[in-house]
């Protein structure tokens, strides 16, 4: 549109001043032409027409003139000359003059154009600043665990986020509108790249599938407030365990298509291995739900030493002999889903990416469920709801990394005895790294809840530590404001009573 606009104003401009140089021309045509001055000379000299007779060119005919006469008609005659030589000249500017202005008149529009090109250069070469910069195919190294920005995960109705405070949900609608509109503008291009590159690159692993909004199983989300979103985006294939994966960034501007792969799943091995120690009936709960996934094969072993969280991880990720396989580190009070090991396949990559799920961690059942003969079995409780749970997103210890990762990192720090601390060293070792660390609430992995015992051996400190967070496992801050003020609300309870009692009599 700008270029066809430019044409048409310039064939315009120069229509005009053709027709300018045209009416300049017979001007100066007009202007040298001497028959109008010998027309007013004719009665005096012998030119033909002149009245006096025919004569001869260039020759006085009728009574001679006189010398005084004859030197007027020499000075007049050089006036005559110099008007017209200063005419013609002036003339002659006005054209050069024109020609320069037409000139740049057609040198203009290129000037333009390559202004526009120099600036549509500049707004790519920035976009592609924009990509470069953020953290999209290799990590980047982080001071501390406060450092990193964590991914929102989402489908098409709900949005599952880390900030939820006193008004908001961990899992909810997006109620806003740019929200909205943002999650689907990105899958409808998705989709869109999807149905386009299988005709331009003729994709026959594909071939036949038309993607649609419906095929859209997950996607995470993180922005850098200086470069822009990221968007990783997994539809179903056209077989049981094939996916595709999309990754889209929005450097503010249009989104720029990063990758588009096929992303096969059914060959990629979950070694699952759990620490236990005097944890019977969480590890009978444990097998149960292993064996509901159709899992089948485990090894179990033994360490005769002290309990270390981080040294029995470690040893079952070294027995590993098999060549490089994704390990999946977990606890034995975590439920998981089949669609979180399909998170972890496609959320890790040997060499590049690691997975550090946020899980929902569960509140009291009897607390939520209103008292232990009201709580239902687990599978009823795996609801990710503000009074059920929160996101755990200070816990460290569920992870998802190929073994050849673990093992260039350092794996665990095997002094650390107990519980607790083992993870948090491993995780900042990878933050210190260039791999990228993907972290983002996983709706498919939930910690159960289990009584917290704050011995009587704490230092005073940390048994108030210990008990704040007792208080915060335990229920919501609605459900916490309920049993502090029970008292209240039965007194208020009676009073009614009361009253209700007192009008009927």
């Amino acid at each position: 549109m700008l270029r066809r606009g430019l044409f048409l104003w310039l064939s315009r401009v120069c229509g005009v001043l053709v027709l300018v140089c045209c009416f300049l021309s017979l001007l100066y045509v007009i202007t040298c032409n001497p028959h109008s001055n010998d027309l007013m000379l004719a009665p005096r000299l012998g030119v033909p027409g002149s009245p006096r007779g025919p004569g001869v060119p260039g020759v006085l005919s009728g009574a001679p003139l006189g010398s005084q006469s004859h030197e007027n008609y020499q000075a007049f005659l050089q006036e005559r000359e110099e008007q017209q030589r200063q005419h013609i000249s002036s003339l002659k500017k006005q054209i050069a003059e024109l020609k320069e202005a037409l000139q740049d008149q057609v040198e203009r529009p290129k000037e333009i154009q390559e202004k526009t090109s120099n600036s549509g250069t500049d707004l790519n070469e920035f976009l592609r600043n924009q990509l470069s910069r953020a953290e999209i195919s290799s990590g980047v190294r982080l001071p501390n665990e406060y450092a990193v920005i964590p991914f929102e995960s989402f489908t098409l109705q709900r949005v599952y986020q880390l900030e939820t405070g006193l008004t908001r949900h961990p899992e909810e609608k997006p109620a806003r509108k740019d929200r909205r509109d943002e999650i689907n503008e990105v899958v409808e291009s998705a989709v869109h790249t999807l149905n386009s590159h299988k005709h331009t690159m003729g994709d026959k692993l594909s071939a036949d599938k038309v993607y649609s909004m419906a095929d859209f199983i997950e996607g995470l989300a993180r922005t850098e407030k200086d470069k822009g979103t990221l968007y990783e985006l997994t539809f179903r294939g056209d077989r049981k365990n094939d996916f595709r994966r999309l990754v889209l960034f929005r450097p503010f501007g249009p989104l720029m298509k990063v990758s588009n792969e096929h992303v096969a799943t059914s060959h990629t091995i979950i070694n699952i291995i759990v620490p236990l120690s005097q944890r019977a009936d969480k590890f009978k709960q444990f097998m149960h739900t292993f064996r509901e996934m159709n899992f089948r094969n485990f090894t179990m072993i033994h360490l005769k030493e002290e309990f270390s969280r981080g040294r029995g991880l470690d040893v079952g990720a070294r027995a590993w002999k098999g060549g490089n396989i994704l390990l999946f580190f977990c606890d034995v009070d975590i439920v998981f889903t089949a669609d979180f090991l399909n998170s972890c396949r496609l959320n890790t990559q040997p060499g590049k990416k690691v997975f550090y799920p946020i899980l929902f961690s569960q509140y009291n059942p009897a607390v939520i469920y209103g008292g232990s003969d009201h709580i239902p079995p687990v599978e009823q409780q795996l609801v990710i709801k503000k009074d059920t749970g929160f996101w755990r997103d200070f816990g460290f210890g569920m992870t998802c990394q190929y073994r050849s990762d673990f093992i260039n990192i350092g794996g665990f720090d095997v002094d650390i005895k107990g519980w607790g601390g083992e993870d948090v060293h491993l995780y900042r070792k990878y933050l210190h790294s260039n791999l990228m660390v993907i972290r983002a609430p996983s709706r498919g992995l939930f910690h159960l809840w289990h009584e917290k015992h704050c011995a009587d051996e704490l230092l005073p400190e940390q048994y108030k530590m210990c008990m704040q967070s007792k208080a915060m496992n335990e229920a919501s801050h609605g459900q916490l404001g309920m049993l502090l003020f029970r008292h209240e609300i039965e007194a208020h309870l009676r009073r009614q009573k009361q009253r209700s009692a007192a009008r009927k009599a």
